[in-house]
């Protein structure tokens, strides 16, 4: 089985697609100077745009990690925009944690595994 790689650069790929699946870096917001609802707003907006270069999209996402930066504070607001983005009756599995990202700015990080 072959395994194809898009968006590669010398750390990481963006998109790695093999065996029907779609697997993707962790997706973040383009400004970081957001509150919460942005920033979850355009990481969805680039797990968009990142599937449908894949050849796939939201509604055969299989399984999300979600990394927040505060859960406490963020997670309600988080979830006010992700309820409105999953797609109707094809909510993924979803984990979701605390945890200490790539810049102090960052809210929000999400990685994906979905099916083509």
């Amino acid at each position: 089985m072959s395994v194809q790689r898009l968006l590669t650069e010398k750390r990481h790929s963006e998109i790695v697609i093999h065996n029907g699946t779609v697997y993707l870096a962790g997706q973040l917001a383009d400004d970081y100077s957001g509150d919460i609802a942005a920033q979850t707003r355009e990481t969805l907006a680039s797990t968009d745009r990142m599937l449908a270069e894949a050849g796939s999209d939201k509604s055969k996402i299989l399984s999300v990690t979600i990394y927040l930066k505060e859960l406490a504070r963020d997670y309600a607001g988080f979830n006010q925009v992700w309820d409105a983005w999953v797609a109707p009756g094809a909510a993924p599995a979803r984990a979701c944690v605390e945890a200490t990202l790539y810049k102090p700015e960052v809210l929000v990080e999400i990685t994906v595994v979905a099916a083509l």
